[in-house]
Parts: structure tokens; sequence; C-alpha cells
């Protein structure tokens, strides 16, 4: 993303006060690009099921289209000299602009397709938000160059303070990062967002338009070469510079979306850590570009290598969610901040401020990308992100080539004993995660003396590294994994894991989130396991459709490993609509998974695709009992949960069919939105929540559930069973395809 300067060295003059315009209009310029980030992405995301890779796609279109901006505000002012004629050129481009406005996504390319998503993400984008997001990222470094030209028609003897303006650009970026998700986002629809954001569009140009009048006005706001004692003091950025730049704005880019898709995968899909970690970025340029250090370099680094320490060892594991964010986040803080503090010691004379701005946004651009595009391409899981960590390392400083006596063969000692775990654990010997810890304490401690020796210190955390994600099960893990993959959608992986009444069990999982759990025991292959128990809601509400119809036609929507085929009698019918090719391979598989293929007896059939799309493209009401069954995994598709979703799912349910919600979830309270949208869509509800009394891994977790319907009368056997009762959603709104509020879900989830 951008880079963000808050450095003042200098006190303006009094008689610039008159130039306010030019920071106004970097704050509202830099509050418009922040804010249309995350507007996008609410208005693509459910296009594509939710998935957080649709985020880091969108994150690294932002930041080609920076690139853009950037280059073509540098060669605007490289290629003319008249900042009065620059500024035309550029008046004429937010002219442009608006014929893109008011802000909607195109539906050129379609619906979205799961096979090439990135694609259609990056063509999608382009059309509909390209125009106006590149005139406003442009507009940072023009604005910043030209106030440089006014303030030196005021003052020629004073340096005008250019980079004060980027406090400005902090400032709106940040307000418009924090305002969304807490202000934004729960206060009004998506329809109005829009609107809302064209309009300021509109009054930002004609703000540009009072940038223009203040450049004319400017007795000397013409082109004023430099004189030549000038131009002999200003060194120009030499081959090293720009390569220097390019590669330490690289290294946050990419972590950014690492340390993303890592918590959204391996930790908690939580909604707040995709916020999270883009505040970071931002809080770090701030921090650097400061005008005052807030830490001595020596207290950051050492801070930064004790934490980096700490969350490689913990990387391969999955303890403490807490402890996990706290790490990972604060890592990625130190990490980013380092990088950015080495960026504002080495930044240039502010005439050479654009081609500054631009190799960062290039940075930008090659850490994002490879994140992206290249990463799930090359690597089974989110490796980039540990990857990216220990290259990060090389952004500290240089110095200190040698070690002592004693630091040699304590180094010597580390790397072995740094092996010895994973290595031991290939011949089946378990270590508990304190032991494997105290296992490390030599190569930790170690690495902690030599983190000034920085060379030494990449080698060390270099080879941790690769002992620790060398074996699935390290660090205490138990389980065997069998096979997983990386798709657009996610990491999915099969384990095989040993119950005590089970026997061994095949587990699906998407980060730390089961998605079906299947028993290897001949006899109990076809026993419904985890949510979809004979105890649980699901498995009662199958029951009871079943009692109430000879011939089931029942639709799905979400796949997991299929395990709702156990259900099915001879004359039963069962379609599934599943968004990840990948998790239909994995399901459809008999060496992983036979519920489909033996249980199902072959009776259940497969659509790929968004869900609510494809059943828009069904015909007519035909399932008599419709499972929504896609949002344990915390990265919740909104849309399927919206008023016009549930109206949707009341179409296709035949005469007295039932709509069975599947919304158990850790971070995130759906159950009122999801019966305030049953009711707004002119049906009735049910809520059950499950808590299973037996002691059997697996055989029955913990669910919640809400069953709806068309009329009341369609929910009679369900009052008559236990558990199942009306819930009142209070003051919770429905939710819309204009009007979701997971803030909201997850606050009243942790209430």
């Amino acid at each position: 993303m951008a880079a963000l300067d808050t450095s003042v060295r200098e006190n303006p003059n009094p008689s610039w006060t008159g130039l306010a315009v030019f920071p106004l209009a970097a704050f509202l310029g830099a509050f418009l690009i922040f804010l249309v980030e995350p507007m996008a992405g609410k208005m693509i995301l459910p296009l594509l099921g939710g998935a957080p890779a649709v985020w880091n796609t969108a994150l690294a279109f932002f930041q080609l289209a920076l690139l853009a901006g950037y280059l073509y505000a540098h060669l605007l002012q490289k290629w003319i000299a008249r900042p009065r004629l620059q500024w035309g050129v550029h008046l004429c481009v937010l002219s442009l602009a608006l014929l893109s406005l008011p802000l909607h996504l195109t539906h050129v390319f379609g619906d979205a397709d799961p096979n090439h998503p990135i694609l259609w993400i990056l063509g999608v984008m382009t059309l509909s938000l390209g125009a106006p997001f590149i005139a406003l990222s442009a507009t940072a470094p023009l604005i910043q160059a030209w106030f440089a030209r006014s303030t030196e028609a005021l003052d020629p003897t004073r340096p005008a303070p250019v980079y004060a303006l980027y406090a400005a650009s902090n400032l709106g970026s940040l307000a418009a990062l924090l305002a969304y998700p807490t202000l934004v986002e729960p206060l009004s629809d998506l329809s109005v967002q829009r609107l809302g954001w064209s309009a300021a569009f509109l009054l930002f140009v004609g703000l540009m338009g009072l940038v223009g009048v203040k450049i004319w006005r400017s007795g000397k706001a013409t082109s004023v070469p430099a004189g030549p004692d000038v131009a002999e003091t200003v060194r120009a950025p030499t081959a090293r510079d720009l390569l220097m730049w390019i590669a330490l704005a690289a290294a946050p880019s990419s972590l950014l979306m690492g340390v993303t898709s890592h918590l959204t995968t391996d930790v908690a899909s939580a909604p707040f850590l995709w916020v999270a970690p883009l505040a970071i970025y931002l809080l770090t340029f701030v921090i650097a570009f400061a005008s005052r250090q807030w830490v001595k370099t020596e207290i950051l680094l050492m801070f930064q290598a004790a934490v980096l320490l700490g969350c490689l060892c913990i990387l391969p594991t999955h303890g403490s969610i807490g402890l996990q964010i706290a790490l990972h986040l604060g890592c990625f803080f130190l990490t980013a901040w380092v990088c950015h503090q080495k960026l504002a010691e080495s930044r240039p004379d502010p005439r050479h401020l654009t081609l500054f701005y631009l190799c960062l946004s290039v940075g930008g651009v090659v850490g994002g990308s490879f994140n992206a595009f290249l990463a799930p391409i090359i690597f089974n899981r989110v490796y980039e992100y540990p990857l990216v960590l220990v290259l990060a390392v090389f952004a500290r400083p240089w110095s200190g080539w040698r070690l002592s006596r004693r630091e040699t063969l304590l180094f010597a000692a580390a790397v072995p004993l740094i092996v010895l775990v994973p290595a031991l654990q290939q011949f089946g010997i378990r270590f508990s995660l304190s032991i494997a810890i105290l296992m490390l304490l030599l190569p930790l401690v170690m690495g902690f003396l030599i983190r000034d020796r920085t060379v030494y210190f990449a080698i060390l955390v270099s080879v941790l590294l690769v002992a620790l994600l060398s074996t699935p099960t390290v660090l205490g893990q138990t389980g065997k994994v069998l096979t997983g993959s990386r798709s657009f959608f996610g990491v999915t992986k099969v384990t095989e894991l040993m119950t005590p009444e089970l026997g061994p069990v095949h587990l699906m999982m998407n980060g730390t989130t089961i998605h079906g759990a299947q028993a290897s025991t001949p006899t109990l292959k076809c026993l419904p396991l985890t949510y979809y128990g004979l105890q649980t809601g699901i498995g009662r509400t199958v029951s009871l459709q079943q009692a109430a119809h000879p011939q089931l036609n029942i639709g799905v929507v979400g796949l997991g490993a299929g395990t709702l085929a156990t259900y099915l009698r001879p004359n039963d019918h069962l379609t599934y609509f599943e968004i990840d090719p990948l998790v239909v391979r994995y399901a459809s598989d008999p060496n992983y998974f036979t519920f489909l293929s033996q249980c199902g007896r072959g009776q259940a059939r497969i659509k790929v695709g968004d869900g609510r799309l494809l059943l828009k493209a069904e015909s007519g009401p035909k399932f008599d009992l419709l499972v929504v069954d896609a949002f344990s995994s915390d990265s919740v598709p909104a849309h399927l949960l919206t008023v016009e979703a549930m109206k949707l799912y009341f179409q296709r349910l035949s005469p007295h069919g039932v709509l069975l919600m599947h919304i158990t979830n850790r971070h995130l309270a759906l159950a009122a939105p999801v019966v305030a949208g049953v009711r707004a869509a002119g049906g009735f509800a049910l809520h059950e929540v499950y808590r299973p009394t037996g002691k059997v891994v697996f055989q029955n977790l913990p669910s919640e559930v809400v069953v709806a319907a068309r009329a009341s009368s369609d929910l009679a056997e369900f009052v008559k069973e236990p558990g199942f009762a009306t819930f009142e959603p209070g003051h919770t709104r429905a939710w819309t395809d204009d009007y979701t509020n997971l803030v909201g879900a997850m606050l009243a989830k942790h209430r």
C-alpha cells in the first residue's frame, strides 16, 4: 500500500496558512482510498463464498492500481514542468473518473467463476473501481509536489515542509479504516455507502479545483529549475537505492497478506483479523516516518528478535488463540516497523519524492502479488508468511560479523538441537509442547544473543523454521496428515486421528475448523459424526422430515466430508452445492471418505459454484429439506444470511418443506440476524442449541441451528421436540444484500 509519512522537520511559515487546502485534499483523498477498499471487499466478497483469499486478491488489485497512480504522477512530474499544466491534466483525469460513478460492480464478466476466481476479481475491479482509485492514488504525490512549489513561491529561502502533508494522509487513511467496520458498515446500507462515497469523490474533485486556484495565484507557481549550487548538493538516487526501497517495501506488504492468511486459515477466521493487520501496517508507517523517533533502534531490534523467535516456535501449533493472535500480530508490527524505519532513514530529497513513492509502490505490488498470485500455486500451505518473516531479518543492520569462541561453540550446538526435535519425531518419538520448547531453549537463547549479527541470526532462524515445518506433527500435535492442498478458498487437509472409542478417524480440516469426520472401522463408517450426529439438531431435523416424507428431496449448501449422505434412504435424493473444488475432490475420494460413494449409495450429486447462485438457477420449488451449512468456518459468506437469500430459500422449498440453517460458529452470534431475516422474508423460525452429554470424541459435537418454514404449521412437529424453541432477535436488524453487521455479531458472541 502507499507509503505514509508524518515527518515535519520544519516549522511552517505563518504565510503558508492560506494553503490549508493542500492538507485537506490530502486527507480526503487518503480517506476515500481506504474507505473504498473494505467497501469494495464487501461488494465482491459474497460473490465468491466469503473466502479470505478474496480480500488478499482485492488488496493485490489495490496495490497494482496504486502503482499505476504513482507511475502516472511520476511521469506527469517528469514530462510536464509547469504545475499549472500538471493540475489541468490531472483535473481532466479526475473528471473522466466521474464517468464510472456511482460506484458499482460491472456485470460485463458475468457471474463469478470458482475455477478462475483471481482473473474474474481483477477484471471486475479494474472496470468498476480502477479509474477513480488510480486518480485518487496519484493525487497524494502530486499535491505534495505542488505544495512544495507553492510554498517555494512564498518563501524561496526556506525549505517547504512537503512531507508534512503525509500527516494528513495518515489521519485520513486510519480514520477511514477504523470508521468503516465500526460506524459506516453497521449504520448504513451498502447502497447508501456507494452513493455517499461517490458524492464524496465529487466533493474531492471540487476541492482539487481550489488547489488549482492556489497554484494559479502563486506568483512563482511555474517551473523553477534548481540552481547549480542546489543541484550539486542533492544526490540522485542510485540503482542500489531503488532496489533497497523496493525490497524494504515488499516485505511488509507480503507480511500484511501473509499474517492475514495465516490467522484466518490456521488460527481463527474472525472478521476483525482482516482489518487489524492493515491498521498495523499503516501504523508502522506513522511511527517510522514520525518527526521524532518513538523508540531507540537498539530497543526496537531487541524486541523484534525476541518476538520473531517466539512467533516461529508457535507457528506449527494450535494453542491459545489469544496467544497466537498476540504473537503473530506483534511480530508483524515489529518487523514492518523495522523495514519502514529503514525506509524512513533512507528517504531522498523532496525533489525525488515521486520516484521514492513510486519505488515503494512497486515494492508493495511485488510483495502483494507474491502472496496473492504466486504463493497459492507454489505452496500447498501458507508458507509465504514465515518465509518472508525470515527474509525480513536482512532489514536489520548488517554489523558484527565475528563470533566469540564461546558464541561459536554455542552456535555449533544450537543448530543440531533445532534439527533434533523433528528428527526424533520421524522415528515415532513424540514431545509435549513444553518439552519441545525446553529442547529448543538453547537455540532460542543463542538466537537472542546473536541478534545483532544479522547473517548468523538469519541462518539460525532459517534452520529453526525449516525444522519446525518439516514435520506436520511437531510440537505435540497429534494425528497424521494424509493429504492436503491449497485452493483459492483456503488450505484443506485430511488428517487421521486415533480415538479411544471409534478407533482411527479421518478428519477434513480447513485451518482449525472441522468440516467432517468419518470412522475408518468398517462397522462405523456410515455413522454420522461431528455436527451431524443422530442427537444433534441437524440429525433430528433430517429424521423428522423423513418421517413426514416417504421420499425426501434434500438440498445442502456446503459439502464438507459429505456426512449427510449417511441419512439417505433408498428413495431419497440429495444435491450438494459446494464452491471449493478441492473439498469436492477429497470428499469424493474413497481413500479418505466414503460417505458419498458407499453410505449415500451413489444417490448424492454435487454441483460446484456459489450456493446462492446455483439455487437461483434451479427451477421451481423442489426441496423438502434445504440445509445451508456454510458458516462454521467463521469466514462467513454473509450473502447466504440476508433477507433476499431467505426469500430464495423459501422459493426453492416444496410445499411443507423446511429450511435448516446450521449456524455453529466460534466467533459470531448468528441466531439473531438469521431469525430476523427469516421473519423479514415472511417465514417462521425455531432455534436449537445442542450440548452433548456423552464422552465419545467426535460423535456429537456442540451445534446451533435455526429451522424455518413459510408456515408455522410446517414446524408443528419441531415444537414438540425438546430444545427447539422460539427465539427473539430483539433489536437486531435483519441483514440484507445492502446491510450486514459482522462486527455486531462478533460483539454479541463475546458478551
